[in-house]
């Protein structure tokens, strides 16, 4: 079992890694494009804000992720692993063709998928998978109005002004952007994996209260926490504890992503859109910034992925329809929409296939 719950883990940590390379364009590629930074800096730029936004940001996200998707009863290590296999397979898929997918979409697809599979329909939380389902269209409309709007005011403001100076210092505030975007895209993302793991010690070794590992992953701090009694043991109804040396190593692993990257993603979002100029990419990033800051305080795992698309496209519209390349952005669009059902089928016919061909043990509930 130690075995099985230590490969897991490090797949959610390859997980991890390649949620930044593939989300490293979100952050990155407006001040790629714009050229406010070289490619060499801006990645270092973002993964360190990615993971300052560990110590700004409540474990809110960490939390849906781990007890607000599928019923709790029917967590165990196999179901986290087939979860992560069929994830981190999708990820791997849509990276290699340069397409900006949602990785948080992939990791909850995942957890659907064999609990729907083996334990039915019935252990799904509904709230939770509606809530992360609306936002595909709502969060991509909030930075598409947002990005359009601002856009347009700076572009009233400013339209009396020399044009070369406004671009320069737009590509100055693009810092500025880059920044609030990549501090929202850590206390997003950067708490998806976070949540599955810690969830994937918990129902491992809670239940043994002999277990010295729990001691050694969790140390006093839970039981300081109340989330687990002195022998290991949960306690039910506790909040969801995380310890410290587990985020420290998630956000990290997910900032080096970022720095490792995922480089056909970055032209995608960078020109295959729409042109962007340093005004434009400064209202893309503020807008995509606002959105992911507000939905990590409340705990709802967005796409950053869908967050700057909406927020480009916005801004490629103040300069007219055609501007926006719209081909792109139907392969993009269908990327998304099939990102969560792929993944299910995926991750579920894996859970099957490690049930009924290796004779992994399911719960009985």
């Amino acid at each position: 079992m130690i075995a099985i719950v230590i490969i897991t883990a490090i797949i959610a940590l390859l997980f991890s890694l390649t949620n930044g390379m593939n989300d490293a364009a979100n952050c990155i590629a407006s001040v790629v494009a714009t050229r406010a930074l070289p490619a060499k800096y801006a990645v270092w730029w973002a993964a360190f804000w990615i993971f300052i936004a560990l110590f700004i940001f409540d474990m809110t996200v960490a939390s849906t992720m781990g007890k607000g998707i599928v019923s709790e009863n029917c967590i165990d290590v196999y179901v986290i692993l087939a979860a992560l296999l069929g994830s981190v397979l999708w990820i791997f898929i849509c990276t290699r063709f340069g397409l900006p997918i949602s990785a948080s979409h992939a990791l909850i697809g995942g957890l659907i998928g064999p609990v729907w599979f083996v334990y039915g329909s019935e252990h799904l939380i509904g709230s939770g998978i509606f809530t992360v389902v609306a936002f595909i269209v709502i969060s991509p409309l909030i930075g598409m109005v947002m990005g359009f709007f601002l856009n347009c005011l700076f572009m009233a403001i400013f339209r009396k002004c020399n044009g070369q100076k406004v671009e320069k210092g737009f590509r100055r505030m693009q810092l500025v952007s880059s920044a609030a975007f990549s501090l929202g895209f850590g206390g997003n993302d950067g708490q998806k994996t976070l949540g599955v793991i810690a969830i994937l010690f918990a129902s491992a070794f809670a239940s043994r209260p002999d277990s010295s590992l729990m001691q050694l992953l969790y140390g006093n701090g839970a039981v300081a926490a109340g989330a687990y009694t002195a022998d290991g043991v949960a306690v039910a109804g506790a909040e969801f504890f995380i310890p410290m040396w587990l985020k420290l190593l998630c956000y990290g692993i997910i900032a080096f992503g970022t720095l490792v990257g995922g480089w056909k993603v970055i032209r995608t979002l960078g020109d295959g859109l729409s042109k962007l100029y340093p005004t434009q990419g400064f209202c893309a990033e503020a807008s995509g910034a606002f959105t992911l800051i507000l939905t990590a305080v409340l705990g709802i795992p967005v796409s950053t992925t869908h967050t700057i698309t909406g927020s480009i496209i916005g801004t490629g519209l103040t300069r007219g329809v055609k501007r926006v390349k719209w081909l792109t952005a139907k392969n993009i669009v269908w990327a998304w929409v099939l990102t969560i059902p792929c993944v299910i089928v995926v991750s579920g016919l894996i859970y099957l296939i490690m049930v009924r061909w290796f004779g992994c043990p399911v719960k009985a509930l």
